[in-house]
């Protein structure tokens, strides 16, 4: 049986938000809002801290709010298992401008790299397809970026990938941690008045 091949996810996060420059990005607890900052701060990228379950429905209040914009979820494996029913109310919304992005490493990798359920057998996208999204795909290698890409920029309807990462320990690349701040900086891009 051959080996096994995983996504270097930091990569992949680089090359996708290179690749939707003009999306507006919500990050996960962890490593996607690591991953996110480290491919270049922009001021549409808002990082979630401590809202562990968040980032799809933070992203799809934000996708309903501004539907001129691409808006794209990137979150872990762990943090998206505990925020399921953002995926089928995203799929009863279906708009045409998110994107969600599955970090899958199989693990809880910000409390102690515990396997998680996308390990031990759920299957992430017939559980999205489950619940409505019926654009729900397995990336098993870098070059499905490109159609990610594609798909967010041209805000071809609502979508859920699956990326499957290497259960890496990367370097932290922290952003900022002040949530006022960084709603005012996403406000602020989108021509809103800080709250």
């Amino acid at each position: 049986m051959g080996e096994v091949m995983s996504i270097d996810r930091r990569a992949f996060v680089a090359a996708l938000v290179a690749q939707c420059p003009d999306a507006l990005v919500v990050t996960g607890l962890g490593s996607p809002s690591y991953d996110a900052f480290a491919a270049g701060d922009r001021p549409g990228n808002f990082y979630l801290w401590g809202a562990m379950g968040g980032a799809a429905a933070v992203a799809l209040g934000l996708a309903l709010a501004k539907p001129s914009r691409p808006v794209i979820a990137i979150t872990g494996d762990g943090e998206q298992l505990m925020g399921l029913g953002a995926l089928a109310t995203a799929a009863v919304q279906r708009p045409d401008n998110l994107t969600v992005v599955v970090l899958d490493n199989g693990h809880f990798g910000e409390t102690g790299m515990q396997r998680s359920h996308s390990s031990l057998g759920l299957n992430l996208v017939a559980v999205a397809k489950g619940c409505g999204i019926e654009d729900a795909v397995v990336v098993r290698e870098m070059d499905g970026v490109q159609a990610i890409a594609r798909r967010v920029n041209a805000k071809a309807g609502l979508a859920l990938a699956q990326v499957i990462v290497a259960a890496d320990e990367l370097p932290r690349a922290l952003p900022p941690r002040d949530g006022v701040y960084l709603k005012n900086r996403v406000r602020e891009h989108l021509g809103l008045a800080p709250l």
